[in-house]
């Protein structure tokens, strides 16, 4: 019997045959090797594995105009001097000087200035806006970390959460009476209690201390405070922004008169004022009154806040 020869194109259906048989092969390869997203994300969760949340934005995005922020009638008040100028000396006075910076959506101020017979007056006015640079960190969280610092270091205390006292889970429960007042504490219970916890705050212009009865501390100028009998000594207030604290300097008296400053800070989200007023007196004139510039500094503070609520 004579062998049949072969011939590459009398089997058409075989090759079709190879052709099919390596398709599927290479698609269960395939399958095998690349999940639906979905899947991937799936897996990822059940192992625990999740990109970092992004922390929100702050509030503001820019900043209003400081110098033109306050109105005529506040600086009047603020700067008495100016009653006996001229209009034009007035209306430059009233203009302010704005502050020099190089990003007036992150920070902004202004200055005004007035003379008087018995002394001058001077307001300042700061104005920041915070941006944090970590995602995980709000603008907000930020602005709350500077606003501390100017606290602490106007020497008003933040206050602390006291430590938890230790305790051991293997010891057993303790059956012998309660140990008189004479006998000295467990080595792991805190000294001090909630009381005094949080009443030394240390910052980089000032070191305070506020005792529990709201005694003063030293200002950011290093200088004594408002004593604390009258009630105007550095405090929180209540009522402002979110948070804030108002600061009473008295300088030494000298020759040439005295000078007080009050500064009141706030933080609004991620946004802090601050109004710096300070009045110097000449000669042997009093000393400035501490509650009146307060009283001021306060007016203006409330009056920014509702302008950053606008």
């Amino acid at each position: 019997m004579q062998r049949k020869r072969y011939s590459p194109g009398s089997a058409p259906g075989t090759l079709l045959g190879l052709g099919a048989g390596l398709a599927v092969t290479l698609g269960a390869l395939t399958g095998c090797s690349a999940a639906d997203p979905t899947e991937d994300v799936a897996l990822d969760a059940k192992a625990g594995v999740a990109a970092a949340p992004v922390a929100p934005p702050g509030r503001y995005r820019t900043l209003f105009e400081p110098c033109r922020a306050v109105p005529h009638a506040t600086l009047r008040e603020l700067l008495p001097g100016t009653t006996a100028m001229t209009d034009a000396d007035r209306a430059k006075v009233f203009r302010g000087t704005p502050a020099v910076t190089y990003d007036t959506d992150r920070r902004v101020g202004c200055t005004w200035n007035a003379d008087a017979e018995n002394g001058a007056h001077r307001l300042v006015l700061d104005v920041e806006r915070v941006v944090s640079y970590d995602p995980t960190v709000s603008d907000a969280a930020r602005a709350q970390e500077v606003y501390t610092r100017k606290q602490l270091a106007a020497g008003i205390a933040v206050p602390e959460t006291p430590p938890a006292t230790p305790t051991s889970p293997s010891a057993p429960p303790s059956t012998s009476p309660p140990t008189s007042p004479s006998t000295s504490a467990d080595p792991a219970t805190p000294t001090t209690g909630a009381a005094t916890a949080g009443t030394t705050g240390t910052g980089a212009a000032g070191t305070g201390t506020a005792s529990p009865t709201g005694a003063p501390g030293t200002g950011a100028t290093g200088t004594p405070s408002a004593p604390a009998t009258t009630g105007l000594e550095p405090r929180t207030l209540g009522g402002l922004g979110e948070i804030a604290f108002v600061d009473d300097t008295l300088g030494k008296p000298g020759g040439d008169g005295q000078q007080r400053v009050v500064s009141v800070v706030f933080r609004t989200s991620n946004v802090i004022v601050t109004v710096e007023y300070r009045q110097r007196t000449t000669g042997a004139a009093a000393a400035p009154d501490s509650k009146e510039l307060q009283d001021r500094a306060q007016n203006l503070a409330r009056l920014l806040a509702d302008r950053l609520e606008e």
